[in-house]
């Protein structure tokens, strides 16, 4: 497993972050095409349904260029500001290692034994036991941690749980975490903003609705919401796209780093149930641990329970303990 999180899982990390890139384009000129329809029908003139969507699809060349500014300059904006963004969602703090000079020499002392870089270490005064890595460029990575976190847990827990987020950095499971946060945000914004204002202005009843001829303003506004579906479902497809495998690598890469299983064990009893963190749910895909993981069955789950991953680390050697602390069992 150790050996698949090194070489395949980054290969695949870097390809899924390039496909990212690639498909917006297109996604971005399917969310164009729907305004273009919506602001056809809310201008108030009799609609024609061929015309309208001919129209749009000739417009859509002359808008895509400035669209495609715009997102590109969300990109860049977001490339260069996405730690301070998190920060600020989470109230993390950067700490220096004359704060905490054991903490830091245990993050230090693990990138030595791997020849990495010494990401930023941040701290988010909370109770909850949780912990995640972030950053694009492999000079501005950061580990943050929860004070509860590093209270709670014994050093050996804890230089694992540091280890498991050091592998996220070296899978690049990182970069493409924070690469889709920022792809599935642009195209769910403009999502939320259409259905908001549709609902808002309520064009069934408006003048301008009656005026277009129903008929026709329907049916457009019907492709134009079926687009602007798709083209957010598809977006947030990206999000559980990314395999919930690198949970699995990431704990078997801090195994590699410490040569301590049940360290890493404790740590998931300890966080499991204790791990609730009040941030955006983007900042609890990048967790340790994802208290608001669920869904259907666990179909959209970002992580994997912490039962599969207490029981995949058995397999290499492990143990558990016989009353764990925590609520799993």
């Amino acid at each position: 497993m150790a050996a698949y999180g090194l070489q395949t899982q980054i290969w695949n990390n870097n390809l899924k972050s390039i496909l990212l890139l690639c498909g917006f384009p297109i996604l971005l000129s399917g969310l164009l095409f729907a305004l273009l329809l919506l602001f056809d029908v809310m201008s108030g003139r009799a609609v024609d349904l061929q015309s309208s969507l001919f129209n749009a699809g000739t417009a859509i060349p002359t808008i895509l260029p400035f669209a495609a500014l715009g997102a590109i300059g969300w990109f860049t904006i977001a490339f260069f500001a996405h730690q301070n963004m998190i920060d600020a969602s989470t109230g993390a703090k950067k700490i220096e290692r004359k704060e905490n000079p054991k903490l830091y020499n245990m993050l230090e002392n693990l990138c030595i034994s791997r020849g990495m870089p010494v990401p930023a270490l941040r701290i988010i005064e909370t109770p909850a036991l949780n912990a995640y890595a972030s950053g694009i460029r492999e000079n501005s990575m950061s580990v943050t941690l929860t004070s509860g976190l590093v209270a709670r847990l014994d050093d050996d827990e804890l230089e694992a749980v540091i280890g498991h987020e050091l592998t996220h950095i070296r899978n690049k499971d990182v970069r493409l975490l924070v690469v889709a946060i920022i792809f599935v945000g642009i195209f769910s914004f403009v999502g939320e903003i259409v259905f908001r204002s549709m609902f808002r202005v309520n064009l069934v009843r408006s003048r301008s609705f009656r005026r277009s001829g129903s008929g026709n303003a329907g049916v457009l506004i019907l492709i134009a919401f079926l687009i602007v579906g798709i083209t957010w479902f598809l977006s947030v497809l990206v999000r559980f796209a990314i395999s919930r495998r690198r949970e699995f690598l990431a704990d078997a890469g801090a195994v590699e780093l410490t040569r301590n299983p049940d360290a890493m064990i404790r740590a998931l009893q300890k966080i499991s149930g204790n791990s609730n963190l009040e941030v955006p749910p983007d900042v609890q895909q990048m967790c340790i641990e994802n208290a608001a993981n669920g869904g259907i069955s666990g179909l959209f789950a970002t992580h994997p329970p912490i039962k599969k991953r207490i029981e995949a680390l058995v397999m290499m050697g492990g143990q558990v303990q016989q009353h764990p602390v925590g609520p799993w069992g």
